[in-house]
C-alpha cells in the first residue's frame, strides 16, 4: 500500500489558513472555501499574499509538514520546517562524500544519464505522435544525438566533463521542443530556453511546473535525513537546493515537460490563461496556475513502474523513492546511485 499524502496549493490572494482541531480551514474575506482534514496533507504550498496562522504553522512543524512560500509568480522564497529530522550519521556521510572527487562524479553521471535517458523517452514518443514528417526528422535526429549523449557520458571522468555533455544535451533537445507541440504552436512556440524571467508562454508553463517540482524534491530529501543544500551535479551555493535540484533532473521531461506538452496540445491551456509584463516577461495568471496545478496533481496520482523496484509506484512517490536509494548507497548499503529510468 502507497501513502500520497497531497500538498494543498493556495493561489487565491488574500486567503487565511487556519486549524480548527485537526482541520485546515481556509478562508477568503471572512469566507470559508475549503476544509480538508490535515492527516490528507503532506505540505502547503502557498502563491503570493497568503496567510497563516501560528497554530497551524506550529502544528504544520511539529507533523514535519512544510510551507513552502512562493511568490505570486511561482518564484521561491522560503521553506518553513521543523527541527531536523533523520540520522546525523547520514548526514555526515552525504557531506564527506564531497571529498571523494571519483564518487561525486559518479553520483552526478548516474544522475545525467537518467535525465538523458527520460528525456530521450520523451522525443522518441513525440516522434510517434509528431504531426508531420519534418517533425518526426528532426525529433529523430535528437533522440540520435541524445544516444551519442549517453554513450559519451560513459567515457567521463571529471565533474565539468559531466556538467558539459549535459549541457549540450539539454540545447539539443530544446532546439527541437517545437516538433513536439502539435497544436497552436504560433501560440506557444519557444525560441530558446529562458528563466528569469520567461519570455514566452511554454517557457512560463515550464517554469512553474519546475518550481513545483523542485518543491517535492526538496521534501523527499528532507524526508528520507538528507541535506538537501549539499549536492553533487549542481554546485552548491548559498540558499540552493543543490540535492533537490539534482533529484529533479530525472524528472524534468518524464514529469514536468510531458505534462506542459500534454497541456498545450490537449488545449487544457490557454493563451488568455497567461499576462505580459513589462520588459517582456510572461507569466501564468491565477486561472492559468489552477489548471497547471490541478493537472499536476493529478499527474502524481498515475502510477508507473520502478525499474529498479521492480513494482507499481505513484509517479508523486518517485522523488521519495529516489531520495531513499541515494541514502542507501551514501550510507555504503549499495554500491552506487540508481536513477529513475521510465520504461
Amino acid at each position: 500500500m502507497h501513502q500520497l499524502l497531497n500538498t494543498l496549493f493556495v493561489t487565491t490572494q488574500g486567503a487565511y489558513l487556519r486549524l480548527d482541531h485537526d482541520t485546515v480551514k481556509v478562508e477568503v474575506e471572512g469566507e470559508m472555501k475549503l476544509q480538508v482534514p490535515l492527516h490528507h496533507l503532506g505540505g502547503f504550498v502557498l502563491f503570493g499574499n497568503v496567510l497563516v496562522s501560528p497554530f497551524l504553522m506550529h502544528r504544520a512543524g511539529e507533523d514535519g509538514r512544510a510551507i513552502t512560500f512562493l511568490d505570486h509568480n511561482g518564484r521561491f522564497k522560503c521553506r518553513l520546517v521543523g527541527a531536523t529530522s533523520g540520522n546525523v550519521l547520514l548526514r555526515c556521510a552525504q557531506h564527506q562524500t564531497l571529498s571523494d572527487t571519483t564518487r561525486t562524479t559518479e553520483i552526478a553521471r548516474n544522475i545525467v544519464a537518467g535525465k538523458i535517458q527520460n528525456t530521450r523517452t520523451v522525443v522518441v514518443r513525440a516522434a510517434r505522435e509528431a504531426a508531420s514528417s519534418t517533425d518526426t526528422a528532426a525529433l529523430q535526429s535528437t533522440a540520435d544525438i541524445l544516444a551519442e549523449a549517453l554513450a559519451t557520458l560513459k567515457q567521463t571522468g571529471t565533474l565539468d566533463e559531466v556538467r558539459g555533455v549535459e549541457g549540450r544535451a539539454a540545447q539539443a533537445y530544446f532546439a527541437t521542443f517545437n516538433s513536439m507541440i502539435r497544436t497552436d504552436r504560433e501560440t506557444f512556440r519557444v525560441q530558446t530556453r529562458t528563466r528569469r524571467p520567461p519570455r514566452d508562454r511554454t517557457n512560463a508553463l515550464l517554469s512553474f511546473l519546475y518550481a513545483v517540482l523542485l518543491n517535492d524534491c526538496v521534501s523527499a530529501a528532507e524526508g528520507v535525513g538528507l541535506d538537501p543544500q549539499v549536492g553533487y551535479l549542481h554546485a552548491l551555493r548559498s540558499g540552493r537546493p543543490a540535492l533537490g535540484l539534482d533529484l529533479m533532473e530525472e524528472f524534468r521531461a518524464f514529469i514536468a515537460d510531458r505534462l506542459a506538452l500534454s497541456l498545450i496540445n490537449r488545449r487544457q491551456v490557454q493563451p488568455k490563461q497567461f499576462s505580459e509584463r513589462p520588459g517582456g516577461a510572461v507569466l501564468l495568471n491565477d486561472e492559468g496556475r489552477k489548471e497547471v496545478i490541478i493537472a499536476y496533481q493529478k499527474r502524481k496520482q498515475e502510477e508507473v513502474t520502478h525499474p529498479a523496484l521492480d513494482k507499481r509506484v505513484p509517479i508523486g512517490l518517485l522523488p521519495h523513492v529516489q531520495a531513499r536509494l541515494l541514502a542507501r548507497h551514501l550510507r555504503g548499503d549499495v554500491d552506487s546511485y540508481v536513477p529513475f529510468i521510465t520504461r
